[in-house]
């Protein structure tokens, strides 16, 4: 599965739209992150357990984006965006949504 951030695929013919393919991640910060990421916004660098963290989102995110993708018969998906947000009661949530359109190619 070809999954990029371009509108079209170099060499490629897109022969089927077939519609926006959408991925989602949640992922709850327990407490001992924060504390641990607010000790390292004092002292400076970074918060390898969030980074960690919003790496096992996006994974899971593409994952998902992907198996619909082909669920809907695509080899790829194209203009694909991701977003990072925040979310849940005092920010205590990380979410990673990936879309971007299915579509069927040939070479």
């Amino acid at each position: 599965m070809i999954i990029s951030t371009t509108h079209s695929l170099e060499n490629k013919s897109v022969e089927a739209y077939l519609g926006v393919v959408v991925g989602e991640a949640v992922m709850g910060a327990n407490v001992f992150k924060d504390i641990f990421a607010s000790i390292r916004d004092i002292v400076g660098g970074r918060s390898g357990s969030y980074e960690d963290e919003l790496t096992r989102a996006r994974k899971i995110a593409f994952a998902e984006l992907e198996n619909e993708a082909r669920q809907m018969g695509a080899n790829a998906v194209i203009g694909v965006d991701i977003d990072y947000e925040v979310v849940g009661k005092q920010g205590s949530m990380l979410m990673v949504s990936i879309s971007g359109t299915a579509v069927r190619y040939r070479d």
